[in-house]
C-alpha cells in the first residue's frame, strides 16, 4: 500500500494532512480572525475558542470546506454588526459541519439560523457539470449528497448550538418561499445553476441593507457565467449586478447586494 492510499484509509492522518495542506491559508486566517476585534462585540477568549472548535467540528464531520474558508464567513457575519438586522441563512447543509459552525456565529451575534436542505441529495436535474477552475471534475447527478436531516441535527447538537437553528426540509423552490424575515447574511452551498438561481430569487429580496451573501460555488464555470451576467441580474431580480470579490478566481464569492 502505498503512503498516499494509506492516508486516505485512515481519517486522522487525512485530516492531519488536509491541515498541512491548506495550513498556509488556514493559519494567516486564524490569526487575522483573532486578533482584529469585530463590530458584534467578541473577547480574544471567545475568538480563540470558535477557532479550536471550527477545528474539533472538522475533525468530528465531514467538512467539505476549509478553516480559512468558514473563518472569512465568520468574520464577514460578525462584522456585520446590530446596523445589519435579519437572520443568518444557510443553503447547502451537507453533513452539517458548517452548519454546526455558522450555529456558534449566530450566538455569538445574537441572530438565528435558518437551514434550507433537501436532506435527499440534488434535485433531479440536466446540467453536466464539469471541470472546476482548479480542473477538477464535479458532476451532481439527483440524490447525490444525500445526508438525512437526523444526522445533520445530530451533528449540530452535538458540536453547535441547535437552539439558533431552524431547518426546512424539501426542495429549496418551495422551502426558501417560506422565509419571510429579512436576511443579514446568506451562505450558499447548492452546486447547481438552478439552485443557485433559486435562491438569488427568494433571497436577494430579502436582504437587509449592508448584509451579504458568500457562494461557496465560485469555482465552477456554470456559476461564474450567472453571477457575471448583468443580464440575469436585471431581468430576473431587477437590479444591476452587485459588487463582488472573488468572482472567477476562488471558490469564494462574496456578493454585496446594491440597495
Amino acid at each position: 500500500m502505498s503512503l498516499k492510499q494509506a492516508i486516505k484509509k485512515n481519517w486522522t492522518l487525512l485530516y492531519i494532512w488536509r491541515k498541512i495542506y491548506y495550513a498556509p491559508k488556514d493559519i494567516p486566517a486564524a490569526v487575522a480572525f483573532l486578533l482584529h476585534t469585530t463590530a458584534s462585540p467578541t473577547t480574544f477568549y471567545e475568538r480563540l475558542n470558535l477557532i479550536f472548535t471550527f477545528y474539533n467540528i472538522s475533525y468530528r464531520v465531514n467538512c467539505p470546506h476549509t478553516e480559512h474558508e468558514l473563518l472569512t464567513i465568520a468574520k464577514l457575519i460578525l462584522n456585520l454588526g446590530d446596523k445589519v438586522p435579519g437572520v443568518i441563512v444557510e443553503a447547502g447543509s451537507f453533513y452539517g459541519g458548517s452548519s454546526a459552525k455558522l450555529s456558534l456565529v449566530a450566538k455569538l451575534c445574537n441572530r438565528q439560523l435558518m437551514i434550507f436542505d433537501s436532506f435527499e441529495g440534488m434535485p433531479e436535474n440536466t446540467e453536466e457539470g464539469g471541470k472546476s477552475i482548479f480542473g477538477r471534475e464535479h458532476h451532481f447527478p439527483k440524490g447525490s449528497h444525500a445526508v438525512s436531516l437526523d444526522t445533520v441535527k445530530n451533528n449540530v447538537k452535538n458540536y453547535g448550538d441547535i437552539s439558533r437553528c431552524t431547518f426546512y426540509k424539501g426542495w429549496l423552490q418551495d422551502t426558501l418561499a417560506q422565509l419571510k424575515e429579512p436576511v443579514a447574511a446568506a451562505c450558499l452551498n447548492v452546486d447547481l445553476l438552478q439552485s443557485t438561481k433559486d435562491c438569488l430569487h427568494f433571497l436577494y429580496p430579502l436582504m437587509s441593507p449592508g448584509g451579504v451573501i458568500i457562494s461557496q460555488d465560485g469555482h465552477f464555470p456554470w456559476i461564474i457565467d450567472l453571477l457575471g451576467n448583468n443580464t440575469f441580474w436585471q431581468n430576473n431580480l431587477g437590479t444591476k449586478k452587485p459588487f463582488m470579490e472573488g468572482l472567477g478566481t476562488s471558490k469564494f464569492v462574496v456578493i454585496w447586494p446594491s440597495k
